[in-house]
């Protein structure tokens, strides 16, 4: 066995080389995840790239949805060193750590050159942790960023020049624990999986300040990860307690209308955050997450394999998706005068008794 390149920096953790890792778990990843909208949901891009030490996988995806028009393309190769973020025609420079990075990626059907630049300090969320069982299925950390992008952007013959002034976004890095590759045999564990999954995932810009909300349920509303802050311009982070949630779906599905929070700082004050949606995309259709069946992230494809895909997110056979899927509108956001725009992640999967989904199958009246 040879050294990483990574082992030249004083880096390590644990007295084992870069190429390594210190859990032998074949789920451990390592990702970075990114958002670019121009605040109208005339266009919405996602994009991500993973890194999966224990199953010799690098890969990435970028996807962008106008109207129900989405276009999605990925990337997956052997692992051969973590030192250079980069797969296929995708790649990540780090100019300045947790400031500003570019990301770039050369495909004829999506391409872009995009420079992020954060617009408040990055902040480390609680420890996520979703059990399994006595397994956990998911234990990672994470941290989020709120900022703004420049560069360009073509979809499939459209360009769109990404003007910071207008162009925002959010980006996340996450490593540890998660389902990647092919799935685990579920055996013993599939009697103990939970009936019922709720999940809000939310970073909101404004001119002042940001706010970065997340909040995870089983089916009768039990809350195991609750993380609501205020990031202000100078790098202040105040705590907003116990985010309390009024979501108002279309009838007769689980797709998100409006949605009103309710959040509370340390001296008892009250803020309430109104959301409306721009557009959306469903993670599950195109960029790998959960049950996409064309590709999921870490998974074996081969040496220098890509596949581009092009949908119409209208057609009937994305509505399961959509229905138990990862959701991510564009939402403009209002908080007292404050006028300003976020992404608002969301997902009711099985049984949510407190949202009126009192059976797996349950939609909205």
């Amino acid at each position: 066995m040879y050294p990483d390149p990574l082992d030249e920096y004083p880096i390590h953790q644990v007295p084992l080389s870069m190429a390594r890792t210190e859990t032998s778990d074949r789920n451990f990843y390592d990702r970075y995840y990114f958002n670019a909208h121009d605040r109208t949901g005339r266009v919405y891009f996602v994009s991500g790239f993973g890194v999966y030490p224990n199953l010799g996988v690098v890969d990435a995806f970028a996807t962008a949805i106008r109207g129900t028009d989405q276009r999605a393309v990925r990337f997956s190769d052997a692992l051969d060193t973590r030192y250079r973020d980069q797969v296929g025609g995708y790649r990540i420079e780090v100019i300045e750590p947790l400031e500003r990075l570019r990301l770039v990626g050369e495909h004829p059907d999506l391409s872009f050159d995009l420079t992020w630049q954060g617009s408040f300090r990055a902040v480390l969320e609680d420890r996520h942790l979703l059990m399994g069982g006595r397994r956990p299925n998911l234990d990672a950390s994470r941290f989020a960023q709120l900022g703004s992008w420049e560069g360009t952007l073509s979809v499939d013959g459209e360009d769109f020049a990404v003007d910071p002034a207008v162009w925002m976004g959010s980006r996340d890095r996450s490593w540890g624990i998660r389902p990647s590759g092919e799935p685990d045999p579920l055996e013993r564990t599939a009697e103990l999986r939970p009936d019922g999954f709720w999940w809000v995932y939310c970073p909101l810009r404004f001119d002042d300040f940001a706010i970065v909300i997340i909040a995870q349920e089983d089916g009768d509303g039990f809350r195991s990860l609750n993380y609501a802050v205020r990031v202000d311009r100078d790098g202040a982070v105040e705590q907003l307690g116990w985010p309390r949630f009024e979501i108002a779906y279309k009838p007769g599905t689980r797709e998100m209308e409006s949605v009103r929070i309710h959040l509370t700082d340390r001296r008892g004050e009250q803020t309430v955050i109104d959301l409306e949606p721009k557009t959306f995309l469903t993670l599950q259709i195109g960029a790998g997450y959960g049950s996409d069946p064309e590709w999921s992230h870490g998974r074996w494809m081969g040496r220098d394999w890509s596949l581009s895909s092009r949908y119409d997110t209208a057609a009937p056979e994305f509505d399961q998706r959509k229905t138990n899927g990862v959701v991510e509108y564009v939402v403009h956001a209002r908080c007292g005068d404050a006028v300003g725009s976020g992404m608002f992640e969301h997902r009711v999967a099985g049984r949510h008794t407190p949202s009126g989904f009192n059976s797996p199958t349950g939609m909205a009246r």
